[in-house]
């Protein structure tokens, strides 16, 4: 419980980070852009969720339309966190060198030590499609096990885990998420991440998974992606670093 509950103290303490002087400009892009794909995608899911409305409130009628004041917030509840999960989603792919830079200047500010990477302009745009490279790794190692605890979803019985298993692998994606990228700094390959992420299991669970809940909230996940990156940074620095 104490790994846990430290764990989400570290994206709290990444919140406060943010304030200090020379970190704010660093924030501003991925805001701006967390922004306007929410609006995006809220609107086309707002058409989408508009009609799936229609259709499902119409076909409940008579004895049975007390049932529309259940349906109806399950619905927009829906809609607005899958708003949520799309954007942060989009936005961590599209803006993935941004969170390292922004996970490099907090490493120096809590180590006082500057990080020897290359800053020629060739390195800089090397580093874009690494960054979209170690984002594909991240996905290819979330899909089996989606598929996985999908499959148990469907599955009588043995779907009554179903929702259990799908938090806890929601908190172990934001986690390895969050701190792949003070590691990528270091040219970690993605396999340490998973392996200093296991080795401080329950601390990586609590910090991925307040992440992944606040991720779901309207408003509140706009900023959540730079304060992520900090709160991880934090994490690396303090307990994951040293393992290496």
């Amino acid at each position: 419980m104490s790994g846990l509950l430290t764990g989400i103290g570290y994206f709290f303490r990444g919140i406060t980070m943010l304030f200090q002087p020379g970190l704010r400009r660093f924030v501003v892009i991925p805001l701006l852009a967390n922004i306007s794909v929410f609006v995006l995608i809220a609107g086309s899911l707002y058409q989408l969720m508009s009609g799936l409305y229609l259709d499902v409130t119409g076909e409940i009628t008579g004895t049975f339309s007390f049932l529309t004041w259940i349906v109806t917030p399950i619905i927009w509840l829906l809609g607005t966190l899958l708003s949520g999960y799309l954007s942060i989603f989009i936005v961590l792919f599209l803006t993935s060198p941004f969170h390292g830079l922004l996970a490099e200047k907090v490493e120096e500010r809590i180590t006082g030590e500057a990080l020897q990477n290359e800053s020629s302009v060739v390195q800089v745009a090397l580093s874009v499609p690494r960054g979209f490279l170690r984002e594909l790794q991240k996905l290819l190692h979330y899909l089996p096990m989606a598929v996985l605890v999908l499959i148990i979803s469907v599955i009588p019985g043995v779907n009554i885990v179903a929702p259990f298993l799908w938090i806890i692998l929601g908190a172990w994606m934001m986690s390895l998420q969050f701190i792949d990228y003070p590691m990528d700094n270091h040219r970690l390959p993605f396999k340490e991440v998973r392996e200093a992420c296991g080795a401080r299991r329950s601390t990586s669970i609590g910090f991925g998974g307040i992440v992944a809940f606040l991720s779901g909230v309207p408003i509140l996940n706009l900023a959540l992606i730079p304060a992520a990156v900090a709160g991880a940074t934090l994490l690396w620095c303090e307990e994951l670093r040293h393992l290496r």
